[in-house]
């Protein structure tokens, strides 16, 4: 009995850091698509030093803030379904997402115009073909990542016993997707993709802000093609580092919960910490001894 116990918590583990993995990858490059990231000031930013661009520029607001909106939203709308009309959970947490996802798409609809309106006298157009074609992807990859993070919040809740109602795990899980974006995904957002002409890792020097890339490798670039080139790097590093998260944070506490009237766990969480920051630091040493330090273009 123990057994088929522990088979079913670590199996509900790896379905969880699955949906992790989908969730965090699905979070970058709706960012990406709707230029709401670390690099999003300088997109905002560029229209007043004449660069003009299709981006779509809608940063609802922080990430973090935005999606413990939208996958609160939807696990809330989810649980009144179960709770009060009995609908399927499977049912309940994908109408949950879905209703949630209209509801940022409209945010994102009313942040793009209103931002754009007020950049009309640095000369910046409205392109009401960004706004048609981006939107839907918006919407679609919000959805992606409120139903993962519901189901996998749901899934803590109910079969491992969080103590805590999914909607709150969700909201928790969804600041902690919307950091992982920017901490882990912006980079190639950013770095690579806004400011490519410039040396990776030589930063931007203040009389570069603003001066973002404009043309991309057919005409005008838009935002369709930043998430285009983000899902080869970005979107799959930002889910596999929620992905690990969310199964490491798992396997430990079913694991370890049994030991030490639980400060089993809190010792295992401790362990697993210390040995990535020191893998993360070997690697750091590795990386700066193989290729040495960074470049500006001027050296």
């Amino acid at each position: 009995m123990v057994e088929a116990t522990l088979v079913l918590s670590l199996g509900t583990a790896a379905l969880m850091g699955a949906c992790a993995t989908i969730a965090g990858a699905a979070e970058d490059l709706e960012s990406d698509f709707g230029s709401q990231s670390n690099a999003n000031s300088q997109v905002q930013l560029a229209p007043q030093v004449g660069y003009l661009h299709r981006y779509y520029n809608k940063a609802v607001s922080g990430e973090p803030v935005a999606y413990a909106f939208l996958c609160c939203t939807g696990a809330a709308i989810a649980l009144a379904l179960m709770a009060a009309l009995k609908v399927n959970p499977v049912i309940a947490l994908a109408l949950g997402a879905l209703i949630a996802s209209l509801m940022y798409g409209v945010y994102a609809t009313t942040a793009y115009m209103g931002r754009l309106t007020s950049q009309k006298r640095f000369g910046q157009p409205i392109y009401l073909d960004i706004l048609y074609t981006t939107t839907p992807s918006i919407i679609a990859h919000a959805f992606i990542a409120a139903m993962a993070i519901g189901t996998f919040s749901y899934l803590m809740n109910w079969v491992l016993g969080q103590p805590f109602p999914f909607p709150i795990l969700a909201m928790l899980w969804g600041v902690i997707v919307g950091g992982m974006g920017s901490a882990v995904g912006d980079v190639h957002y950013g770095a690579e993709r806004e400011y490519q002409n410039k040396p990776f890792g030589m930063g931007l020097p203040a009389a570069q802000s603003g001066k973002i890339v404009q043309k991309g490798e057919a005409g005008l670039r838009n935002s369709i093609d930043v998430a285009g080139y983000c899902v080869k790097h970005g979107a799959p590093l930002t889910g596999f580092g929620l992905g690990m998260t969310v199964f490491s944070d798992s396997w430990r506490e079913i694991l370890f919960t049994q030991y030490w009237n639980g400060w089993g766990a809190m010792v295992a969480g401790l362990l697993l910490v210390l040995i990535w920051v020191i893998a993360n630091r070997i690697l750091e040493m590795w990386t700066r001894k193989t290729y040495g330090p960074y470049k500006t273009a001027e050296d």
